[in-house]
């Protein structure tokens, strides 16, 4: 799975932003990354400069294999909780979506089920 970090002007993008956030994804995500390509981060600061109720805005969204893009946004008064609560959005999206596919579709993933060692 790939990350890639985008930010507005009023957000500094330093390397440790995104190492955090690609650590933070990768390990949040881990169970989806059979299914996701890469995911974009939009991080933009709404009032750009001005102190303001909710004024972080974080979009996040993943490219699933095969799929239309899923994407969602949270709005916080940091750029953390943003981020956090926009992490938390998707995960229970691709929850509902994947799950959704898993029930219909039965889609080939790799299961410790099918796993012959480890069954003995």
């Amino acid at each position: 799975m790939h990350v890639e970090v985008n930010t507005s002007n009023g957000i500094e993008n330093k390397e440790s932003l995104d190492r955090w956030a690609t650590d933070y994804l990768t390990e949040h995500l881990a169970r989806f990354n059979q299914d996701i390509t890469r995911v974009e981060v939009q991080l933009r600061d709404t009032n750009s400069g001005k102190k303001g109720a909710d004024d972080k805005r974080c979009t996040l969204e993943a490219r699933v294999a095969g799929r239309e893009p899923l994407a969602v946004t949270h709005h916080a008064p940091s750029q953390d909780e943003a981020f956090r609560g926009a992490t938390q959005k998707l995960i229970h999206l691709l929850d509902h979506t994947l799950g959704k596919l898993d029930r219909h579709e039965h889609r080939q993933r790799d299961t410790i089920r099918r796993d012959p060692s480890a069954i003995q």
